[in-house]
């Protein structure tokens, strides 16, 4: 048998935004399951609650705890923040996986209310998470952010430009964050999820064109599900990815490759 530590992540506390279904709740488990303690967040702490509670009736002990927080509020991400201190310690990992996308449709019909919250809860919510979080891994000398973007985030949209530029902004964002804070041993990636069955998806893949396109266009010939987000998480949190940082890495079943 072989073993190795690559993935070992006992003694790590993450911080998850957007985790109570979908990818964020995938990557919570998987996080938990390597050995992180976590702290799962979304707008609803009943769910929430009911994530923690199936984390920690799959790794037997309290490794999982919950908090209602909106992204889309300064002060709700400190309160977050202040209770993940509280229950675990300092943050090793932050997952932002909390995002919104009001609006379908041309980008020069959007309101301005619409364009507002999309790249204020995308962009700039994740900044504000980032700067509350930083201290601790500076302090230690180490810590992975990742922050869920999107390979929408390389193609123009008719339906999800502004959705679409929030992700890019995001990419950017990552970039700048990896580069003031690698000195300090603190790495910051970005995910690009390709269409994932999730229910913040369903409008883009529940219908016949993107069941042909998953089976016709896309070389791995399916759409993607939650579960597939889990390794990639594991891995950017890990010591297995220590010399990794500033990337969009995307994980779409090679539909974007070319992009």
């Amino acid at each position: 048998m072989i073993k190795t530590e690559l993935f070992d992540l006992s003694g790590k506390v993450a911080l998850l935004t957007g985790a109570s279904r979908g990818m964020g709740r995938a990557m919570a488990q998987a996080l938990a399951e390597h050995g992180a303690r976590v702290m799962v967040s979304s707008r609803k702490l009943d769910a929430c609650q009911a994530v923690a509670d199936e984390i920690n009736q799959r790794c037997g002990e309290q490794r999982a705890f919950a908090f209602a927080c909106n992204a889309g509020y300064k002060e709700q991400l400190q309160a977050l923040v202040d209770a993940t201190h509280q229950a675990l310690g300092p943050i090793d990992v932050l997952v932002g996986n909390a995002g919104v996308n009001p609006y379908y449709g041309a980008q020069l019909d959007i309101p301005d209310e619409a364009y507002d919250k999309t790249m204020a809860t995308n962009v700039k919510s994740n900044l504000w998470l980032a700067r509350m979080v930083a201290p601790d891994m500076i302090a230690k000398g180490s810590g992975s952010m990742m922050f869920t973007a999107s390979v929408g985030a390389f193609v123009p949209s008719t339906s999800l430009g502004t959705y679409n530029i929030s992700k890019m902004a995001l990419i950017s964002l990552v970039r700048n964050l990896a580069a003031e804070l690698g000195p300090k041993g603190v790495r910051v990636n970005a995910i690009c999820p390709g269409l994932i069955r999730t229910d913040f998806a369903e409008a883009l893949w529940n219908n016949p064109e993107a069941e042909r396109r998953a089976t016709e266009e896309i070389p791995l010939r399916r759409l993607g599900e939650a579960e597939d987000l889990k390794g990639l998480a594991v891995f950017l949190a890990s010591g297995a990815s220590g010399y990794i940082t500033g990337q969009a890495l995307t994980i779409c079943g090679g539909s974007h490759m070319r992009a």
